[in-house]
């Protein structure tokens, strides 16, 4: 069986919780393992790798739920940073199946909720759990966290989550419960005051991240300080990362009363952890870049990451992405750094075709096949960079059929 495939065969459009909280009522699930949840429009997934890594080296069973995947629906489900196998998954899922059509469930509350079966199956010490979209009507929002992380607000999924970035941060304040803590990341106007006022009527204590300090990107990856953390190394090239694992370290500090982690295993576990497609190269000659930046705020941080770690070099942009986001915002953002943008699509139904770029045809090429187009280049200008981006999904699909291929 495909369990993916057949996961996503219960495809729903609409976003309610009704469906899920009455499955859940109906076979009496709760979830109590101690958790941290992580809402934000970028740097979720980061974060999660990163304190989800930093629990995993202080000695703890650590379960975690990233979205979305890459390639198959067992790389959300981790625990100790081992993919949950096929038959776990089709356990689950067979025992359930029956009420999972009779509640019309959407893949992605199927996915949450095999996610959690799992980690109360394998008795995890502690989680760290992502939400899906938004926060408050979130299928992963079934359990009081002991830390809720918020990492960034800014306009996405306006036809779900609201018009204004006040009304977004409102859905992603869902995740602060009374007396618990609250830990903001680059939140500021409108949706630092929506959330504090949130936090003040739940009673919730708020906690920012601080500055970055004295950071040096090395051969492989980055090191900088960081409050009492000194000589902080992560693997990866991007800028934007040091900020979610500066949440997460700001994260162990608020939680060290119930998991406590040595410094030691705090700086081991933030230099272990490999994150993929973000500011990523794949290829060395010529040098090949996926970056999985998917939205304004997302372009915003990548162009900012490559400008620092590749100041002044040519570079060629392969840019696909899907039709719901701003690309009258994202396009000029991304030719900051670019000699040229070259729009193209791939196979996924969410995916701009040729026509969705109608507007933009006098100003950008594009070119149908993606992998024909990024091959001419990587043959044709073998000292510059080429860097695909405008979807994870397309990133994601870029660097495995480049390393087949190569």
């Amino acid at each position: 069986m495909d369990i993916t495939k057949e996961i996503n065969s219960y495809y729903r459009e609409d976003y309610q919780r009704d469906n899920f909280d009455k499955f859940l009522k109906k076979i009496k699930f709760s979830f109590d393992i101690p958790s941290v949840h992580i809402a934000g429009t970028n740097g979720k997934g980061s974060t999660n790798y990163y304190l989800s890594s930093i629990l995993k080296a202080g000695g703890y069973k650590v379960g975690s739920f990233i979205s979305p995947y890459f390639y198959k629906v067992n790389e959300m489900i981790k625990v100790n940073g081992n993919d949950i196998v096929d038959d776990d998954i089709i356990a689950i899922y067979d025992e359930y199946k029956s009420l999972f059509a009779k509640f019309e469930l959407s893949p992605f509350e199927i996915e949450t909720f095999i996610a959690f079966s799992y980690f109360v199956k394998s008795k995890c010490d502690v989680c760290v759990i992502e939400c899906g979209m938004g926060g408050e009507f979130d299928a992963t929002n079934i359990f009081k966290p002991i830390l809720s992380i918020i990492t960034t607000i800014s306009l996405e999924h306006t036809d779900i989550l609201g018009r204004t970035v006040s009304e977004i941060a409102a859905h992603k304040g869902g995740i602060i419960y009374n007396e618990m803590p609250v830990l903001l990341g680059g939140i500021k106007d409108e949706a630092l005051d929506t959330l504090a006022e949130i936090a003040h009527e739940k009673q919730a204590p708020i906690y920012r991240v601080g500055e970055i300090a004295d950071f040096e990107y090395l051969d492989k990856g980055i090191k900088f300080n960081y409050d009492i953390y000194k000589d902080v190394t992560i693997l990866s090239d991007a800028y934007y990362s040091v900020v979610d694992a500066c949440i997460a370290l700001e994260a162990s500090k608020i939680i060290e009363h119930k998991f406590p982690v040595k410094l030691e295993d705090i700086l081991l576990g933030l230099s272990q952890v490999e994150i993929p497609v973000r500011l990523e190269t794949i290829i060395s000659h010529p040098q090949v870049v996926v970056d999985g930046s998917h939205n304004v705020e997302g372009i915003n941080a990548l162009v900012d990451a490559f400008e620092k770690k590749f100041p002044n070099q040519r570079t060629h942009v392969v840019f696909a992405c899907f039709r719901d986001k701003n690309i009258t915002l994202m396009l000029p953002k991304i030719g900051l750094v670019a000699d040229e943008v070259i729009l193209t699509t791939f196979d996924h139904p969410r995916a701009r075709t040729r026509e969705d770029y109608f507007l933009f045809a006098d100003d950008y090429s594009f070119e149908e096949d993606h992998l024909f187009l990024i091959k001419r280049l990587m043959e044709n200008y073998p000292d510059d960079i080429i860097l695909i981006t405008g979807s994870l999904a397309f990133a994601s699909l870029v660097k495995k059929e480049l390393i087949n291929h190569e």
